[in-house]
């Protein structure tokens, strides 16, 4: 009883010093909270396209029948990055192509392979928002020769920090991936 008196008149004399200094804690560790959620995402989203792109170099590199030889149209790509992205909720749509042809080894044609596709490398988007190289050379110093096919593209990811500077920030994730062709 005494001890419960002693604890009254403690609380009695508070004089809301700890309601000032929650009021001014809690929104910074909210919007702590809140940063690490946001760019949580943004590495999930990042991840998320890398792995698009790492399926899509490997349809790339892939024939699409055994016997002919040939490889998969830059929709084949499409689809699968597509796939890949829409499985973790990601719009699609919302790919884009990079500002700079990606490094296709500067389009070097692989001389041990079919003709490169499209002709020269990579000179220009194949399907639309993604620049797909076929058949070109991976690594020109490596020896025996490396084919393969190298996907690269951007995604659009809007940033939402509410009371900060990047509320709103459009941020671009650019993905680029190579997958080695095999004989």
């Amino acid at each position: 009883m005494l001890k419960t008196k002693r604890i009254a008149r403690q609380l009695e004399s508070a004089d809301g010093a700890e309601i000032a200094e929650a009021a001014m804690v809690l929104p910074l560790v909210f919007m702590l909270l809140l940063g690490i959620v946001w760019f949580g995402r943004a590495f999930n989203i990042y991840s998320t396209i890398q792995q698009a792109a790492q399926q899509g170099a490997i349809t790339a590199a892939r024939a699409s029948c055994a016997t002919c030889g040939n490889n998969p149209a830059g929709s084949a790509v499409n689809t699968v990055i597509t796939a890949v992205m829409q499985a973790s909720n990601l719009n699609p749509t919302q790919i884009k192509l990079p500002p700079t042809i990606p490094n296709c080894a500067a389009g070097v044609p692989c001389t041990s392979c079919p003709a490169p596709w499209p002709p020269g490398g990579c000179p220009a988007p194949t399907s639309g928002s993604i620049y797909v190289c076929q058949n070109v050379q991976l690594n020109p110093a490596a020896q025996p020769v490396q084919c393969g096919s190298v996907v690269s593209f951007q995604y659009q990811f809007q940033l939402s920090l509410p009371g900060t500077s990047l509320n709103m920030q459009q941020i671009t994730l650019s993905a680029q991936a190579q997958s080695r062709m095999e004989n």
